[in-house]
């Protein structure tokens, strides 16, 4: 097999052409370092090597990418990652940054769990859920929101505060419940809660 063409496209890519074929497109960078040139003959074998770098050098890049943005567990960016390269090159990037420190699902759990209790005003259980779809272990979940002082009945206050004031209106009352159901409350937690906010609110008009 020759290279007989490697033509620039967008995102740092190169087509690479294969006995005036199109093969693939791969990382430039990865074909450089390589010395993929026009003209160099190539066997199976070293085709697979430039692919295997070309995906790793990818996922390495989608992996900082992201976390530049925003925290992520260690499945939601290896889930994110394989959208754009194949599944072992995303876990090695992941594997990489885990080394390096830039990944600790330990660390974003507890980060994640204070921003779901005290932001999103989710229940405890309700946090054991999202933390669990985001790839946390159930155990190390649950043993970081055990370790959080939380008021419950503030946060369903919040809620109602922010959305569901006129609780004493039925159609409001049943959005509210249904919402309060969904952040992970229980039905006793709830209704404690609505009858103590519903006197607050009883009160505070006098």
């Amino acid at each position: 097999m020759t290279i007989t063409a490697i033509e620039p496209r967008k995102k740092g890519l190169s087509a690479l052409f294969i006995d005036g074929e199109f093969a693939m497109k791969l990382d430039t960078q990865t074909l450089l370092e390589n010395r993929f040139d026009v003209g160099r003959d190539i066997d199976d074998d070293e085709l697979h090597e430039i692919i295997a770098l070309s995906n790793e050098r990818r996922a390495k890049e989608k992996a900082l990418w992201l976390i530049s943005y925003r925290d992520h567990s260690k499945k939601e960016l290896a889930d994110k990652i394989k959208r754009t390269c194949d599944e072992e090159s995303a876990q090695k990037a992941v594997d990489r940054l885990e080394e390096l420190g830039l990944v600790n699902d330990e660390g974003f759990a507890r980060r994640y769990a204070e921003q779901l209790l005290f932001s999103k005003h989710m229940s405890k259980r309700g946090a054991v859920y999202e933390l669990s779809r985001k790839g946390i272990d159930k155990e190390l979940a649950e043993e970081i929101l055990e370790n959080i002082d939380v008021d419950e009945e503030e946060e369903i206050r919040a809620v109602l505060e922010k959305k569901y004031r006129n609780i004493d209106d039925e159609k409001i009352r049943r959005r509210a419940v249904s919402a309060l159901q969904r952040l992970g409350y229980g039905w006793n937690s709830i209704k404690h809660a609505m009858e103590n906010y519903s006197n607050y609110i009883e009160e505070d008009s006098i």
